[in-house]
């Protein structure tokens, strides 16, 4: 009987190995480390409309296809401009208020704010250029 116990026992350590490997490669995956701020009804006025930086909202949904199709393009735009604008995503499923009142009607839709202020508009899957030209003539922009 002793054998058939360490005959189990090397197992052990390679399941746990194992179960290790996967918890850090979920660590790696995870939104940590991501540049996007997750906006909700709740944060939405101090995140963006009182922003001291220009701010790329996408107003998106999980089951949303084209929106899927943009994300890296937004991931990597939140990447390329930290410090000098801010890009946030809004979870239209989850929170309706600022849906209403900005009227979004469709999916993925990405507004650029400055000052408090809708400067840009993009609807529709786009390509990476289009996003970014948007978050570049709101830096340029000035307000007063």
């Amino acid at each position: 009987m002793s054998s058939n116990s360490s005959e189990s026992r090397p197992a052990d350590p390679k399941d746990s190995r194992a179960k290790s490997e996967s918890k850090s490669e979920s660590k790696t995956d995870s939104k940590s480390d991501s540049k996007i701020v997750e906006l909700d009804d709740g944060n939405f006025e101090q995140q963006v409309l009182r922003s001291p930086v220009p701010v790329l909202v996408d107003f998106t949904a999980a089951w949303c296809a084209p929106c899927r199709s943009i994300a890296p393009y937004v991931e990597a735009i939140a990447a390329a401009y930290v410090g000098r604008a801010r890009v946030g995503k809004y979870d239209v499923d989850d929170n309706q208020t600022w849906v209403a009142k900005l009227d979004i009607r469709s999916m993925p839709t990405l507004l650029m704010f400055k000052d408090g202020k809708v400067l840009g508009q993009v609807v529709g899957a786009t390509p990476r250029a289009k996003i970014e030209a948007m978050v570049t003539s709101a830096l340029e922009h000035r307000t007063g």
